[in-house]
């Protein structure tokens, strides 16, 4: 049975579904290994930020399967953030929300309500439904579908996967829009905030909207290989190609990506 770990340890150990159902404590189903996933990397994040231990868990069983997943979490995505004999939280929102109760300090969450409904508003466009990571896996969805060097059983595998995120060729279709629309709006907050002397999206603090942003980016451009030893496979397909799009992520964004991870998250990026 793996043990708690800390979330500074270099390389994460994962304990299979089963080994995590019998412990106590906090455990995250995590999803692929070698890839930072953004809704995976988010939720490290926001765990490492509080300095809260977990244990890591694989999401699939050994046969490659998610029916454990499902017969634990009610459902076959993660991040999964378990804390105890609590029920399972798969959504960013219940998963941030366990953070704060867990260890209040420091906060992630403003106690200004203006401020905390801009962060929540702003975070739902970045990791919410129809926000900047359903819009990039759309593409990253159909290079892969349309491509005729994919076999068949890979491209129907990426068809299934597409069903969680409404994949139609419409939707593909809107999403350089969609996500360069999403991009300027980021550019335009971070930029007044420059402005104002602060490097934070939300006040003069950290917010997890500054985690949820630095982590997102990476299905943009995404960081280089010596801080993040992803697969290149995944590089690749990560990097957008859109050049509307990719000029989108002005050059402040970039900044405040690489002042995030410098300063508060782990690098290089742990798998």
């Amino acid at each position: 049975m793996a043990d708690q770990i800390a979330v500074t340890d270099v390389k994460l150990k994962y304990a299979s579904i089963k080994e995590a159902r019998a412990m106590s404590g906090l455990r995250l189903i995590l999803g692929a290994n070698a890839v930072p996933g953004p809704w995976r990397e988010a939720c490290k994040g926001i765990f490492h930020v509080k300095k809260i231990p977990y244990t890591p868990v694989a999401s699939a069983g050994q046969d490659g399967s998610p029916r454990e997943l499902i017969e634990w979490t009610a459902q076959s995505s993660a991040p999964v953030a378990i804390w105890d004999d609590e029920r399972p939280r798969s959504t960013w929102i219940e998963q941030l929300y366990l953070a704060e109760r867990l260890q209040p300090a420091p906060a992630l969450i403003p106690a200004n309500t203006d401020d905390r409904v801009s962060m929540f508003g702003t975070i739902n466009e970045i990791a919410g439904e129809n926000g900047l990571g359903w819009q990039r896996r759309h593409i990253l969805i159909d290079e892969t579908v349309i491509n005729p060097r994919t076999d068949d059983r890979t491209r129907n595998f990426w068809k299934r996967f597409g069903g969680k995120y409404g994949y139609t060729p419409e939707a593909v279709a809107a999403a350089p829009a969609r996500s360069t629309s999403i991009l300027k709006y980021l550019s335009e907050r971070i930029e007044r905030q420059e402005a104002k002397g602060s490097k934070f999206f939300i006040g003069d603090r950290l917010s997890a909207l500054d985690i949820y942003w630095a982590t997102f980016s990476a299905i943009i451009r995404p960081l280089p290989v010596e801080l993040c030893p992803m697969a290149d496979s995944f590089r690749v397909m990560y990097t957008e190609k859109d050049p509307t799009v990719a000029a989108a992520m002005s050059p402040l964004l970039v900044e405040h990506r690489d002042f995030i991870y410098r300063e508060y998250l782990e690098l290089p990026v742990v798998f």
